[in-house]
């Protein structure tokens, strides 16, 4: 994966040497905007925290250095912002933002809320290739993931398409655990304090690096359980957590699994609008690829303990388009398991 990125940054340097008119064309649309990088979610979460490290830097990267305005639009596990951004947004190149990995398959997996085609978005890139977990706190009565064929957990969810909303209702009708979801809390940081709270007993979608960046004392404290990993492979900090994958018991179940899990791959992702000028598309995505190699991003990233193992704009680009080529049985078996009604 990191040599196909590679690769896709050295073809979009060469064809911006090919045309210095466009590069300057670019750069003299920049200079003096504002860029806005609309955020899915509440503020502290996740997703949050990474785009505001990704804005605090990319703009030195786009020709012209224009000024970068995080803003935050959550609302339906980022499918509000997914829409707006397909359907409103402007499309010159002067909005960008991060959505949930897991919205951009919202319409192959029968959401009708979802009102856009993800193969036309301009997917900029992501931060990282993310494995995510389920937890439960530390009074839950959950101690291993067998527990949940047997007791129920209360998690918090953050509506839509989300990670926190789908992962646990894939699992409860996959592998039949029970998990109950309390949906509707305007980000992760949200469920996090819910937990505390004691409104929920734990999370189900939460990324790992996320875990790591915001609570990692809560691990220290062994105030929650990690119960499960859920992506295509394990982290290299977990190796003795269960992978989800693995608990499949027949060949569907894991074909099932894969289709939802394989969002993973893209487990930070950047997107603009479509029909954007190719040029100005093309230059966001490079600026993001140099964002993902400058000394004091990374520098800065480590300092908050964000893990940063990016995927290209084109490498994310074709994992959607490959996804949306889903066998139509098991997508239609998917969308049934979130979409019961």
């Amino acid at each position: 994966m990191r040599r196909i990125f590679a690769v896709a940054a050295v073809a979009i340097i060469s064809s911006a040497l090919a045309h210095p008119a466009r590069a300057q064309d670019v750069a003299a649309f920049y200079k003096g905007r504002n860029v806005n990088m609309e955020i899915g979610y509440s503020v502290g979460g996740g997703y949050d925290v990474y785009a505001r490290m990704v804005a605090r830097f990319i703009g030195r990267h786009i020709p012209g250095s224009p000024t970068i305005v995080a803003k935050n639009m959550e609302g339906a596990g980022s499918l509000r912002l997914a829409n707006w951004l397909y359907n409103v947004g402007v499309k010159d190149g002067t909005e960008m933002g991060t959505i949930g990995r897991g919205v951009a398959f919202d319409p192959l997996l029968g959401n009708k809320a979802a009102q856009f085609d993800a193969n036309k978005f301009n997917w900029i890139g992501s931060a990282n290739d993310e494995v995510s977990v389920c937890v439960a706190w530390q009074n839950a009565g959950i101690n291993k993931f067998e527990d949940l064929y047997t007791k129920q957990l209360t998690v918090g969810g953050t509506g839509g398409g989300s990670d926190t909303d789908v992962f646990p209702a894939i699992l409860n009708a996959v592998l039949g655990t029970k998990m109950k979801v309390i949906t509707g809390y305007p980000g992760g940081n949200d469920v996090n304090l819910a937990m505390e709270r004691g409104e929920v007993a734990g999370r189900c979608g939460w990324s790992w690096s996320s875990v790591v960046a915001t609570h990692k004392d809560w691990l220290a404290q062994k105030k929650i359980t990690i119960l499960v990993q859920l992506g295509l492979s394990k982290h290299p900090d977990l190796p003795d957590v269960p992978l989800v994958t693995d608990l499949a018991r027949n060949d569907e179940e894991r074909q099932i699994l894969k289709l939802i899990f394989a969002r993973q791959v893209m487990g930070r992702p950047f997107l603009a609008p479509p029909n954007i000028p190719a040029e100005r598309a093309a230059a966001i995505r490079q600026a993001f690829v140099d964002t993902m190699k400058d000394k004091d991003f990374l520098a800065e990233a480590d300092k908050a303990q964000l893990e940063i193992t990016p995927v290209g704009g084109p490498e994310v680009e074709k994992l959607v388009r490959e996804v949306y080529q889903t066998l139509p049985e098991i997508a239609a078996k998917a969308a049934k398991v979130l979409n019961p009604k």
